[in-house]
């Protein structure tokens, strides 16, 4: 990516608020005014208690739902002004979700090949386009593999290569080691990390896992519909520093309520160190 590329916009965000049912009694603010903006090569993650509005912020973003008020502009496009959504998604947006969602009776590369399907290439150009994005998440060696002969890791690393068949302006991944085990969920991070570092992609990430959005650049932490906090992510000392600062004994280290063993001096560091990330 071209040093310019990286101030382009990807995502906008104006007063964005998504209301859900009819009525006082039953309705539900999912999202409340959120503002955002991502630029191109950024490699975002969103975290939040559930209900939090992690997801329908996603979902506004990949125009599988519109807003209550407000507007989402993706790639230079408001998607509350565009009549076919089906085919905007199919150019500008990629999709992993917690679920791989792979077509069981498909083979690897011919899932990959699915969202080639109608676009005016020839059989042999998908097939080798969907061999080189599965080779690109280390997927060689497993093209004419059935999702039911892959791992779950295997198989959701399929998945990514199928979000990026049409060269997607961004990529939306909606908790995609929610249901992997550790070292799966390492090795998907690691592709995505890869995407993010040396192709340049486009990258927001839903996660509960603190552990995942540390492998982030920048985190939004959302509560009651709300953007509420926006960290850049440090180095894995600083990280911890902002875990520990933002729980109840930082919170009493920071009121004093702890640090009656301490030196003046020593307390004066603590403090600072603390303050600088709480």
């Amino acid at each position: 990516m071209r040093a310019s590329d990286k101030n382009r916009i990807i995502v906008e965000a104006f007063e964005l608020t998504k209301v859900y049912g009819n009525g006082a009694a039953t309705q539900v603010c999912a999202l409340d005014g959120v503002n955002l903006e991502i630029h191109a090569g950024e490699f975002v993650a969103v975290m939040g208690p559930s209900g939090s509005g992690k997801s329908t912020l996603l979902n506004m973003i990949g125009a599988l739902d519109r807003p209550t008020s407000g507007k989402v502009i993706v790639n230079g496009q408001d998607i509350s002004a565009l009549r076919d959504l089906d085919s905007f998604r199919g150019r500008t947006i990629g999709f992993v979700f917690q679920l791989h969602n792979l077509i069981t009776t498909l083979t690897a590369r011919e899932n990959v090949e699915v969202p080639m399907q109608g676009i005016g290439m020839s059989g042999r150009a998908r097939r080798e386009r969907a061999e080189e994005l599965l080779e690109l998440v280390g997927m060689q060696g497993r093209f004419h593999h059935l999702p039911g002969q892959l791992s779950a890791g295997q198989r959701q690393k399929v998945a990514i290569a199928r979000a990026l068949t049409n060269r997607p302006s961004i990529v939306l991944a909606d908790e995609p080691t929610g249901n992997l085990d550790s070292a799966s969920g390492d090795e998907v991070l690691s592709v995505f990390g890869r995407l993010n570092s040396e192709y340049g992609a486009t990258i927001l990430l839903v996660t509960h896992d603190p552990n995942v959005a540390r492998c982030t650049q920048r985190i939004l932490r959302m509560q009651d519909g709300k953007i509420v906090h926006e960290d850049i992510v440090g180095d894995p000392f600083t990280e911890d520093l902002k875990v520990l600062a933002r729980s109840q004994l930082g919170q009493a280290l920071l009121r004093d309520e702890m640090l009656d063993m301490l030196s003046p001096e020593e307390r004066e560091v603590v403090r600072n160190m603390l303050g600088r990330v709480a």
